[in-house]
């Protein structure tokens, strides 16, 4: 799941430890990681940007990427609970080399301007504690409200298809936004995408994986090992809810991974050859539902 303490005794632990062999090679390959990810074969040249979204409660911040020339899906981007970062932009840039316009979100642009961090670091105590009185902010209600705006905003951009459905996708805190996103906006959502999201399964009456039968996309959900060891029935329930809504979902533990293991900058979690292979399902996800 995705939580403060977790991340903060995962981050003492590893204090405690001298950098192993494995942490060295994790370091020098997330250097070069985004550009490792599977791609079209022939990557389209992209441009990036700084917009401004009019939203309810005033202007958001976000950074779009998309091909340069064209019109292409819109896919909305939620990144992990540290916010949107260089990292990111590099991840949305990636994904609009593929054909995709990119829309990575600043989740609490009502309270905090990006980037909350230049880098993810889990040893920040003071950080970690601002992030996560943040989180607690951004209501389901909230998301809802400004998955309509951001897909409103993208409608209108020159370079986005908007006769093709969306996709929306998240990181942690961002996998649970990108199921309210999908349940807000059923019309226009296509498909949706979890890597390590947390807290997808709660006994909330708006838990997310109860929000599945509002929605009308497909679904790609990647589960870290750690994180099904700590709650093992989040992957039955998560896939029975999409069995339920009649909705095509590819529910998956990938072993050996921890929380944080799509992420590039989250270097000491970060797992190169797992990343790829999510990274490789999404694009292929993305390619048969957002039609």
């Amino acid at each position: 799941m995705c939580d403060a303490e977790i991340y903060r005794a995962e981050a003492r632990a590893r204090q405690q430890l001298a950098l192993s062999r494995r942490d060295f090679n994790l370091l020098t390959l997330a250097a070069g990681a985004i550009a490792a990810l599977p791609t079209h074969a022939a990557p389209l040249p992209t441009r990036g940007e700084a917009v401004r979204v009019p939203t309810p409660d005033g202007e958001a911040a976000a950074y779009l990427a998309r091909p340069a020339q064209g019109r292409h899906p819109a896919v909305l981007m939620w990144p992990d609970w540290l916010g949107p970062r260089p990292a990111y932009e590099k991840l949305a840039e990636q994904l609009a080399a593929s054909g995709y316009a990119v829309l990575l979100l600043n989740p609490y642009f009502r309270w905090e301007k990006a980037p909350l961090v230049e880098k993810a670091d889990l040893s920040d105590a003071a950080t970690i504690t601002k992030v996560r009185g943040l989180v607690a902010r951004f209501t389901p209600e909230l998301i809802a409200r400004d998955s309509h705006a951001y897909l409103a905003f993208m409608d209108k951009q020159p370079g986005v298809n908007a006769k093709r459905r969306a996709g929306v996708f998240g990181y942690c805190a961002g996998g649970r936004q990108s199921f309210y996103t999908a349940a807000a906006v059923p019309a226009r959502v296509g498909a949706l995408a979890s890597f390590h999201g947390g807290g997808l399964v709660t006994a909330e009456p708006n838990s997310p994986h109860k929000l599945v039968s509002q929605m009308r996309a497909q679904a790609l959900v990647a589960i870290a090992a750690n994180d099904d060891a700590k709650e093992p029935a989040t992957k039955a329930a998560v896939q029975q809810a999409f069995a339920d809504a009649r909705l095509a979902a590819e529910v998956q533990v990938y072993a050996g991974t921890q929380h944080g293991w799509c992420t590039p900058d989250m270097t000491t979690l970060y797992d190169a050859v797992q990343a790829q292979r999510a990274w490789g399902r999404l694009l292929h996800l993305l390619e048969t539902a957002l039609v």
